[in-house]
């Protein structure tokens, strides 16, 4: 069962987080998640620590590109792992609050 919600999905609860509940968010967003995935999620959670706040997509492709090299580091690679709109979905699943410029 998953903790308490937002009207859009996100946890209202940071603290709830935890690995089976990204799970049950991913697939609320029809997404299986594997090692890219987690991978994602982890960086995610590591740019919350340090900026206090959830990347828009500008920040996240860049973020990804300083961590992870160039391949990963493409808005097309971030497509391809959270179809639509990979820095709301991810950061959902990460269980961090939805970035503030994404609709």
């Amino acid at each position: 069962m998953l903790p308490a919600l937002t009207e859009e999905g996100f946890l209202e609860d940071a603290s709830d987080w935890n690995p089976g509940v990204a799970e049950a968010l991913a697939k609320r967003e029809s997404i299986t998640l594997t090692p890219a995935h987690w991978e994602l999620i982890e960086l995610l959670r590591q740019y919350y620590d340090t900026y206090d706040s959830s990347p828009a997509m500008r920040a996240l492709v860049k973020f990804c590109r300083l961590r992870l090299g160039d391949d990963k580091g493409r808005s097309i690679y971030l497509l391809k792992l959270f179809p639509g709109s990979p820095a709301k979905i991810a950061s959902k699943i990460a269980g961090l609050p939805k970035p503030a410029n994404c609709l």
